[in-house]
């Protein structure tokens, strides 16, 4: 269902975990924000210029997972299952305080950052959430990956393929409705590796923390991990649950039909820095008493918006 007012967490909440790729411990605390205050992350481990927004013009890289930076070169990565979170609880406003330059990695997927959420419930907030539909079809490829998005009334649908040319992941393909299934089975959905590659992911220096605690590793006919898949299309939903999360640092929750093949993080970010750019393409709306409002019909007020 979709919210007419923006939200925040009720209270603060505190978790931490084994950080995916560096290894190292971290100690996260969610905090509430006000309205129009989008999601912030804030480095306690450092005295200043440790503020770094959730957006899409500040990722600096996209191997292996979402990295962000601000202006003064302080880094937050792994972001994307944490956003995921955000995006399916509805959370549009939030301080996440984080002690180390990683997001814990938790189980490999959204679920245990839901139940923290949940834990501490949702608070509406006085301001209306505005959405960016979608109005004209959008694609982008690149090398063998293409994703486009086209106008789908008010829902926020995901199509997605993935190709691997592996016996157990092979051909994987599945639609989610955001708006309206069921998303549990995407939210507890793992990363996942083949182990083939986790030599090559540790010799830059990624991947220290990994374990099959964390991770579906694949090998060339089975799965290394006791207790298998938590469902048939784990390696494609946990795709989607990563789009869902870098598509968030649009700053917006975006309305339209996304079909997506082997893509990843960096494909999600050049697609929104492209769509962010077609601004006759999309519109903002607000939600008022189950009635659309378009309340930015004009350039100027879609540029001020963006830049927001």
């Amino acid at each position: 269902m979709l919210k007419t007012y923006q939200q925040t967490i009720n209270s603060e909440v505190k978790f931490k975990g084994i950080s995916l790729h560096s290894g190292k411990i971290s100690n996260v605390k969610l905090l509430p924000a006000e309205e129009n205050n989008g999601i912030i992350f804030k480095r306690v481990d450092l005295r200043e210029k440790n503020i770094i927004k959730a957006d899409y013009n500040n990722i600096s890289s996209t191997v292996l997972c979402s990295t962000l930076k601000n202006f003064s070169g302080t880094k937050v990565s792994t972001i994307e299952h944490l956003l995921a979170a955000f995006y399916i609880v509805g959370i549009d406003n939030i301080t996440v305080e984080i002690d180390n330059e990683e997001i814990p990695i938790m189980d490999g997927s959204s679920k245990e950052f839901i139940h923290i959420l949940e834990s501490v419930g949702t608070k509406k907030q006085k301001k209306k959430r505005k959405y960016l539909k979608i109005l004209d079809k959008i694609d982008l490829k690149h090398e063998n990956k293409f994703i486009s998005i086209e106008p789908s009334e008010m829902n926020f649908e995901v199509q997605f393929q993935l190709n691997y040319d592996n016996p157990v992941i092979k051909d994987q393909k599945n639609c989610v409705n955001f708006s309206y299934d069921n998303l549990k089975e995407v939210y507890s959905s793992r990363t996942f590796c083949l182990l083939k590659d986790i030599e090559k992911i540790k010799k830059i220096g990624l991947a220290k923390g990994g374990s099959l605690k964390n991770a579906i590793v694949v090998g060339e006919d089975k799965i290394l991990n006791e207790e298998g898949l938590r469902n048939e299309n784990e390696f494609v939903n946990h795709k989607i649950l990563d789009l869902a999360g870098d598509f968030l640092l649009s700053g917006y929750r975006i309305l339209g039909k996304v079909n997506c093949y082997q893509g990843g993080h960096s494909l999600s970010n050049m697609f929104l820095k492209k769509l962010l750019k077609l601004k006759s393409s999309f519109a903002f709306i607000e939600i008022e008493d189950n009635k659309l409002t378009n309340n930015s019909k004009s350039q100027e007020s879609i540029k001020i918006a963006v830049n927001a």
